[in-house]
C-alpha cells in the first residue's frame, strides 16, 4: 500500500498557476505510473495527466495539454503538477494515484489514492 499526501491546492484567478505536489510513502516499490485526477462538483472523476515513475513518459488529457506539466522527483518520491493558463473549468479537487500499468487514463486502474487538495479557479 502507498500513502499519498497532496498539497499545492488553494484560489486562484482564471489565467494564474498553482504548482501541486504529491509526497509518495510507504511500499511504492509496485508502482509504475502515478497520476492525477479531479473531480467538480456534481461530476466524474476525470483523468488529468499521468507519468510513468520509472521512465518518465507523460500523458495528459485533451482538457489540459499545453496548459499543464506533470513530473516526478524519484529521490523524493514526489509527483508534481505545473498547472498554467487555469481557467474557471479547472476548479475540482485534484487527486494523486498509483497504477501498476503503464501510462493508464482509467480510474480502475489506480490502486492507491490520496485524500485530494482543493483548487479553485476565479473568472
Amino acid at each position: 500500500q502507498v500513502q499519498l499526501v497532496e498539497s499545492g491546492g488553494g484560489l486562484v484567478q482564471a489565467g494564474g498557476s498553482l504548482r501541486l505536489s504529491c509526497a509518495a510513502s510507504g511500499r511504492t516499490f509496485s508502482t509504475n505510473t502515478m497520476g492525477w485526477f479531479r473531480q467538480a462538483p456534481g461530476k466524474e472523476r476525470e483523468f488529468v495527466a499521468a507519468i510513468s515513475w520509472h521512465f518518465g513518459s507523460t500523458y495528459y488529457a485533451d482538457p489540459v495539454k499545453g496548459r499543464f506539466t506533470i513530473s516526478r522527483d524519484n529521490i523524493k518520491n514526489t509527483v508534481y503538477l505545473q498547472m498554467n493558463g487555469l481557467k474557471p473549468e479547472d476548479t475540482a479537487v485534484y487527486y494523486c494515484a498509483t497504477a501498476r500499468s503503464y501510462g493508464s487514463r482509467r480510474f480502475n486502474d489506480y490502486e492507491d489514492w490520496g485524500q485530494g487538495t482543493q483548487v479553485t479557479v476565479s473568472s
